[in-house]
């Protein structure tokens, strides 16, 4: 993906989320009337997506799946960072997964605080965190549904501003790594904090506390019955297979199949 600048040309007006939370849940019912697994991060960026351009923002780019850090989605509304995650017990909390910092800090080189800070704030090239966070709820009676909150949140909001958390070492407590750096960990800002494991790719995690300040971020909100009523197949046969038809009937096609179909002539009679 080749990052680009993003002309902020659509403002978020009411009419405009009001369009975007009915678009969200047309997008999540509809995903699982096939899908029974929840929404990932890569499916969240089509949908993301689909739902912008069905609302009337501007889509430049995507990421299309790829793996580099960063924004996933370029749009008139901004740069989109994509993440997905599941709600702690009572939606209290949620920790999102991020960049992996192997390059400033692992278990042969610790590292130190301001370059791991650099490089995080280095690859925030874009203006949003798009989170949808799922409830995935045990409780036998609706367990066969599943709840999802999308957050639109500035990437520059302080709990996810690493410059803004005190970074302190994290030690082995057992093992072969007692008494020894294994990662870095930070102390809490209303609840929130982050962390890297060097074991784990020194990749950096982010606990959020759902706090009233952080809900405000949430733009959208729906249910989905999680018990698919449709297979790829009968998709297919209902709209693919038809639309294949029509195609093989149309005068262009016929005219095709009728060329090809045409006897060659011989090199003899062609001689004559």
């Amino acid at each position: 993906m080749t990052p680009m600048t993003a002309p902020m040309t659509t403002p978020m007006t009411a009419p405009l989320m009001e369009t975007m939370n009915e678009n969200f849940g047309k997008c999540i019912k509809g995903y699982h009337l096939v899908n029974m697994s929840p929404i990932n991060e890569t499916v969240w960026e089509e949908i993301n997506a689909l739902i912008f351009v069905q609302s009337g923002i501007n889509v430049y780019s995507k990421s299309e799946g790829g793996h580099l850090s960063g924004m996933d989605i370029s749009s008139s509304i901004g740069n989109i960072s994509n993440k997905s995650a599941k709600y702690s017990r009572d939606r209290a909390s949620i920790d999102i997964s991020s960049y992996r910092l192997t390059t400033v800090c692992s278990e042969k080189n610790c590292g130190n605080v301001q370059s791991i800070v650099d490089e995080i704030n280095k690859r925030k090239n874009f203006d949003y965190y798009s989170l949808i966070i799922r409830d995935e709820t045990t409780d036998k009676e609706v367990q066969s549904h599943i709840h999802y909150d999308w957050l639109l949140v500035p990437s520059d909001y302080n709990v996810l501003d690493p410059a803004a958390y005190e970074w302190v070492p994290t030690i082995g407590k057992r093992g072969k790594n007692k008494d020894m750096q294994v990662g870095w960990h930070t102390n809490e800002i209303n609840g929130c904090k982050m962390s890297i494991t060097f074991s784990m790719s020194s990749q950096l995690w982010m606990h959020i506390d759902m706090t009233g300040e952080i809900k405000k971020y949430i733009i959208a909100s729906g249910k989905a019955d999680k018990v698919p009523k449709y297979n790829y197949m009968q998709l297919y046969e209902s709209y693919g297979a038809s639309q294949a038809s029509s195609q093989a009937s149309s005068p262009a096609s016929l005219q095709a199949s009728s060329q090809a179909s045409s006897p060659v002539p011989l090199s003899s009679d062609v001689s004559r």
